[in-house]
């Protein structure tokens, strides 16, 4: 047996597997302490403590098992004689032993710490940076930012987490080969139910009643002139325990079932819409010149909450003057400073050829030209430009990424019908019902006004 295992050994492709192993196995064993102990913090020691380490540490297992099988030449090769009377072959056997248990150790560490690592978020948004950087960059602002991507990714089951993997297999691939859409889409159809991820923590059936909001908008003239609208959202809610539903989310009631056929992956156009109240009462409603034939092509979905709130965790905003226009509103930019908003507006629908360059460029022209249209002021309010220039950066900084052809109105938010059609593409009073009714656009419907 010695003998065999010394040949063996002395093949260059089992002896080359052997140093792998070892050697992977020693720097990943190093890696996990560390990132144990709370010392690691670049997510790209993550990418290869628990992928890269662990595939070296097979493929040098498997370079083992060929050199063994290729030192084994001739027709008849001699099996070793196992006899555990003979001290030698014990030991050898309690190495082996040993060697496979720390083999499976170490392979059930990299998995489990494989797995942990790409349901992180520094795995989703960081390691493919250009990639996901507007999406990442989105979800640390949004409302959902302490809510980890798999949450909502993933729904919950072993079919959901192995068709994700399999799912991001293929993503990973295109990453890798330079094969991905520019900017990312996601279609309709595509990713975790609603009611396995969004309703484990909103209740479709609680009611939010009438909900009080101010719009502010500004001109862009010296003094950002405001004009203020007060209004009441019915955003409604309830369901059978509570009453009648009522507000927006009296689609959402289970009760009602409302059906889609929309003929663009991205839910835009939806020519058809069939609606079934609780009383059991069906409408199918159509734009003039839609028959079944020209349906067969959509896609028919049932309607859930992505359908409105589509870009809940991922929000970008859809133009600059909406962008320009929330800041001024919330105090992040000063309206004491003259003409703040135009000049804004200015930098932000200007092209860059890069982020630095565009932050570069913000900051020395907003400091020059209050410098020199407004000596004073730039001297008694050096604050407020500052705090200006921080807000107008990171407005370019949080919309705007070239090399994933990302802008502004790049993804259109369906909440409301302000900046894309949103309600309106069913409420339009041009989907119409056999009995002549229509798909009203009252604006009473959601909003009452002050």
């Amino acid at each position: 047996m010695r003998r065999i295992l010394f040949a063996a050994l002395r093949h260059p492709l089992a002896v080359f597997g052997l140093g792998l192993t070892t050697a992977s196995a020693l720097l990943f064993l190093m890696l996990f302490a560390l990132d144990v102990l709370g010392l690691i913090t670049n997510h790209y020691v993550g990418l290869v403590s628990y992928a890269a380490l662990p595939a070296l540490f097979v493929v040098g297992l498997l370079a083992i098992a060929v050199g063994v099988r290729r030192s084994r030449s001739g027709p008849h090769p001699e099996w070793p004689r196992i006899d555990l009377n003979q001290p030698l072959q014990r030991r050898v056997l309690w190495v082996l032993a040993v060697a496979t248990l720390g083999n499976v150790v170490i392979l059930s560490m990299g998995t489990y710490g494989g797995v942990q690592y790409m349901e992180t978020d520094a795995f989703c948004g960081q390691v493919c940076h250009t990639v996901m950087q507007p999406q990442f960059t989105a979800h640390l602002r949004g409302p959902h930012a302490r809510i980890e991507c798999v949450a909502c990714h993933i729904g919950p089951g072993a079919a959901s987490f192995i068709g994700a993997k399999v799912s991001g297999s293929r993503r990973l691939l295109s990453v890798a080969t330079g094969r991905y859409h520019r900017p990312i889409r996601q279609p309709r159809g595509q990713g975790a139910a609603t009611r396995e991820t969004c309703e484990r923590c909103h209740w479709d059936g609680l009611p939010h009643g009438d909900q009080p909001t101010v719009i502010r908008e500004y001109a862009s003239d010296e003094v950002n002139s405001e004009r203020v609208t007060p209004l009441r959202l019915h955003v409604g809610g309830g369901g059978e325990r509570l009453g009648d539903t009522f507000g927006s989310h009296w689609h959402a009631d289970p009760a009602n079932q409302v059906e889609y056929v929309a003929i663009d992956p991205l839910a835009a156009e939806i020519p058809y819409v069939r609606v079934t109240t609780a009383d059991g009462t069906v409408r199918e409603y159509r734009v003039d010149g839609v028959d079944p034939d020209s349906l067969t092509g959509g896609v028919r979905r049932r309607m859930d909450c992505l359908d409105c709130h589509n870009r809940s965790a991922h929000a970008f905003a859809a133009t600059p003057e909406r962008a320009v226009d929330e800041a001024l509103g919330r105090g992040a930019i000063s309206r004491e400073l003259p003409f703040v908003r135009r000049e804004a507006l200015r930098l932000l629908t200007e092209e860059f050829d890069s982020a630095e360059q565009a932050r570069e460029e913000i900051a020395t022209s907003m400091t020059r030209f209050y410098q020199r249209e407004y000596a004073t002021l730039a001297t008694t309010r050096r604050d407020d430009v500052a705090g200006a220039v921080d807000a107008i950066q990171a407005l370019s900084d949080r919309t705007r990424f070239s090399e994933m052809g990302v802008g502004w109105g790049t993804y259109p938010n369906h909440l409301g019908h302000t900046d894309s059609p949103g309600c309106f593409r069913c409420h339009d009073e041009l989907h119409v019902a056999e009995d002549g009714s229509t798909i009203s656009q009252d604006c009473e419907l959601c909003h009452g006004f002050e």
